[in-house]
This record gives C-alpha cells, structure tokens and sequence, in this order.
C-alpha cells in the first residue's frame, strides 16, 4: 500500500504559487519568536517580590476555587453523559468492528502486521468502530442550507470548487481540504451566514483545518493574498472565533480518507483503483446533495463504483465486514455519482477534473471508463 499512500498528496505539477508563498520555506514554529528574548523577559520576571496573601484571604480563595471546581466537574459529566448516550446508540457499529472471532468468509487483513506497532493492529478495529460511531454524532442534515436566508447549494459548489484550487496551490495535504468542507458545512448548519461573508467561512475553514493538519500551515497573510485582500487578518480571526465557537471546539468528525484507505486495503487494491476512488470521492466534495452523505458510506461507493468501473471484482463478504455496507446500501449513492460524472463533462466547475488529469494521478479523471454504458446505465441517462 505504499504506492497508494505516496500519491495521495502529490502535490499538482500546474499549481502556481501565491506570492506569499513563492520560494518559501518551512515556516519555523510560532512564527520564528526569538527564544532569548523570551528568557530575559521570564528572568526578569522572577526577580518582582511576590505578593503574599493574608490566611483569611486564602481561605476565601480556596473555597471560590473549590466551587468552581465542583461545577466544572459536574459540567464535564454532564458533557460525557451525553457522549456515552450517544456512543451507545451507535453500539452496533462499535460490535461489528470486534476484535473477536470473524466471519467464515471473512479474511483477516491486519493478519500481517502485528509486527508493526504503527499500524496498531491489535486497536485497529476498535479505531474505525469508534469512528463510524463519530460520523453519526456529527451528521450534516439533508437540506443544512434551508436555514441560510442567502446561501443556496450552488454558491456552496462555487465555493468548494475554489477551495480546490486554493488546497493545490498551497501545496496541502488531502486530509486538509475533506476536513475544510466538512468545518464548512457543519459551520453553515449550525449559523447564518450573509452572501457578502461566505468566501470569509471558506478560507478560515482551510485556515482551520490547516492547523489541525498540516505540519507547516500556511500563515494567515497568504489566506489575506488568495482573497486578493477582500478580508483582513482580523476579519479571519472572528470569523475563526465563530466557526470553533459554533463547533464546539470539536473537529473530530472523521473524514471519507480515512474509511477509503481501510476500505482499500480490504479489497487489496492498486493504486490505479484507489486514485479512481479517491476522484469520485472528491468529486462529491461540491455537490449540495452529496453533502449529507456520511463519509464511510461515500466511501465504499466510491470504490464499489471503482472496482465495477476497472476490474470484474465483487462486493465481497471482507468488503461488507470491513465498510460496514451491503452493496444494497452503497449502490443508492454509487448512482448518484455516476450523475455527478455524467453531469461534469458540462459543468462550469472543473477544479476537480483538471487537478486529476495531471500525470502524477493516472489522468484518472480522462479515462475512457468514466464514460462506460454502466455509468450512463447507473446514472438513468441516455447517449
């Protein structure tokens, strides 16, 4: 699975850079502070005389700070009540991915890697149950832009569209743009956002998810650039305010990436399958009625449809086990997609289809089968 891993983040050979980031280099950490500056500051610190409190004062401290205590405790209980609910309406998901006895026709493919502590196969099934069960706490409702007074699921496309074209410029990692679209659309479910404010929710979505995953995220100045200076720094930084207040400070939702690669490996791929997969799973990234769909479940259509599209390979009972989807279940989805491809030969909106038609990604997106009679069939067109 190397191979798979190695192209997954290649960067785009026909990204040009911004000017704030042209010849740039890793960025130090905290933008470079000097740490001897900071010593002498902390040196001369120590030398103030402290100031001492009487023995009544303390008292009244102590039992201030004992009561807030006591409620923070009985909030954070409260907060991990509420999870277990939640955890346990998902138990199903969380027993299917045992580590007990499997299934008679199930293989086994964390078999060979015990002697990786990496890989952590003796937690692995326990990772990816606990990760279905977070895709169900943070879902995104089926119309989560009916709320929006301005927004419509086309300025939405428009957006993400250019959100792609902004990842490659800047050179990030594929996990950096699943988790921009999902702090996107869990940002625009939970607060109103006026027109003239959106293309601001996009950038520090990318900001945000930056931080999260990058090791070197860009600086705030080169999000400043790439709006042609349409939003100022603090504009950013409220908007970044915003966005983690309305989430809760939480960005564990897991993201289709993550599913796709264990989807993968189960079906025992090559890369050229799972680039395909990964093109009809970004695909769906600006399509509004893709939006709601979980990341596991778009991720097993989208290698189902890879798989039917490159090889005579089935759904499998491994498959089944490890996606945690019946080919009942993902073909819903699967025609969906094919209405996607179907439909992007037209589309104004080509990021996606340019970015994968580089040499590094197969030119997936230019293959002779994305236009196969089964995909006009799935997608209920006709020639």
């Amino acid at each position: 699975m190397e191979i798979i891993g190695n192209i997954e983040n290649a960067s785009n050979p026909f990204a040009v850079k911004s000017k704030a980031t042209q010849g740039a280099v890793a960025r130090k950490p905290l933008r470079g502070l000097d740490n001897r500056a900071r010593n002498i500051q902390v040196k001369a610190s120590f030398k103030e005389k402290p100031q001492l409190r009487s023995a009544k004062e303390n008292v009244k401290v102590t039992k201030a700070f004992q009561g807030k205590s006591v409620k923070a405790q009985l909030g954070v209980k409260k907060e991990a009540l509420q999870n277990i609910a939640e955890l346990q309406a998902c138990l199903p998901c969380l027993e299917s991915y045992s580590t007990g006895r499997l299934p008679e026709d199930v293989e086994d493919i964390d078999a060979a890697d015990s002697e990786n502590p990496q890989l952590v196969s003796c937690y692995i099934k326990e990772i990816y149950g606990y990760m279905k069960a977070l895709e169900a706490i943070f879902p995104i409702q089926k119309v989560h832009l009916q709320s929006q007074p301005e927004i419509t699921g086309k300025m939405r496309s428009v957006l993400v569209d250019w959100l792609v074209q902004v990842h490659l410029r800047f050179h990030l990692l594929q996990e950096t743009l699943y988790m921009t679209v999902s702090i996107l659309d869990r940002y625009l479910q939970a607060d109103k956002v006026k027109r003239s404010q959106l293309q601001l929710a996009g950038v520090t979505a990318m900001f945000i998810a930056s931080k999260y995953e990058e090791m070197y995220a860009p600086d705030i100045s080169d999000f400043v650039f790439i709006t042609d200076t349409t939003y100022s720094k603090q504009e950013i930084l409220q908007m970044e305010k915003s966005i983690l207040k309305n989430l809760d400070f939480n960005l564990s939702k897991p993201l289709p990436l993550h599913f796709l690669r264990r989807n993968s490996k189960a079906a025992n791929v090559d890369a050229m399958i799972h680039a395909l997969a990964k093109y009809l799973m970004e695909m769906a990234l600006p399509e509004y009625e893709l939006a709601h769909c979980l990341p596991s479940l778009l991720a097993a259509a989208s290698l189902y449809l890879s798989l039917r599209l490159l090889t005579d390979a089935t759904w499998s009972d491994t498959l089944k086990f490890y996606s945690g989807y019946t080919e009942e279940e993902v073909v819903p989805v699967v025609k969906k997609l094919c209405q996607v491809i179907v439909d992007s030969e037209k589309s104004k909106l080509q990021a996606i289809r340019l970015k994968y038609s580089s040499n590094k990604l197969f030119k997936i997106s230019t293959i002779p089968q994305l236009k196969s009679p089964l995909v006009i069939e799935l997608a209920g067109t006709k020639k």
